[in-house]
């Protein structure tokens, strides 16, 4: 008896540190999401200030990176980047790993800085409130969903693959259809991810608890921050597509 007592008292103590440990490791996850995040809307800020003389007209800075060759690599380098970061997220250090996200964030910045220069900045902040207030909740249902959602991943990587390849076609077709039609996807396909990415983080953590080092813990926590901000992101700007309001 006393031997029962005594395993499960060792079970419940190991239960104890997992909850502990997943609370810290959830807690690391989104602070370097939201430093993530705040990098990237200072530097949108910062630098849509700079693109616009006195004016109203772009700048030379301005004309460089909205209106020459060189538009198409700063749209297309943060995905770039996502892909590289993944394939060197087992080479690199932690530290390493912390400085590409933050990084990425920068160029994120740069290249979603546009929107300052289309939309209000009113509509801009309700629709990141709104984005904000919908992520919470989505990523809440899934850090506290029992209901298993990893067969999610196949269909949402899926359609992300599809909206990429709809939005580079419709670069050259420019249909409002079109337009609408990934915008709509694109919001049900991220809210998915959103609690699809959290859950998954969890159960990453839970079933390699007792095995991972603090370096791999801490990667892990950025690579969850990195998937996390890019959900948060993507379904800004799906939302933003329908309720900015143009300047």
């Amino acid at each position: 008896m006393a031997d029962y007592q005594t395993i499960r008292a060792g079970a419940g103590t190991r239960t104890a540190q997992v909850d502990e440990g997943l609370r810290s490791h959830m807690n690391k996850v989104y602070g370097t999401m939201s430093v993530g995040m705040i990098i990237t809307a200072l530097a949108a800020w910062s630098i849509s200030g700079l693109a616009v003389t006195e004016t109203g007209e772009l700048s030379q800075l301005g004309v460089a990176i909205y209106a020459s060759p060189l538009k198409w690599l700063i749209m297309f380098a943060p995905l770039i980047m996502v892909f590289a970061f993944g394939a060197a997220i087992n080479r690199i250090s932690a530290a390493g790993a912390q400085m590409f996200f933050y990084t990425f964030a920068v160029l994120m910045g740069l290249s979603l800085s546009s929107i300052f220069l289309v939309y209000t900045g009113v509509s801009i902040a309700q629709t990141f409130l709104i984005t904000a207030i919908a992520f919470a909740g989505l990523s809440l249902y899934g850090y506290t969903t029992k209901r298993d959602i990893s067969g999610w991943g196949t269909f949402l990587i899926m359609g992300v693959i599809g909206l990429i390849v709809a939005s580079i076609v419709n670069i050259f077709l420019g249909s409002p259809a079109i337009a609408f039609a990934i915008s709509t996807l694109g919001v049900l396909i991220f809210a998915g991810l959103t609690a699809y990415d959290t859950q998954k983080i969890k159960t990453d953590y839970i079933q390699h608890a007792q095995s991972m080092d603090r370096e791999w813990l801490h990667k892990s926590a950025i690579m969850g921050a990195l998937n996390l901000y890019l959900d948060f992101i993507n379904l800004f700007m799906f939302l933003l597509s329908f309720m900015g309001n143009r300047e």
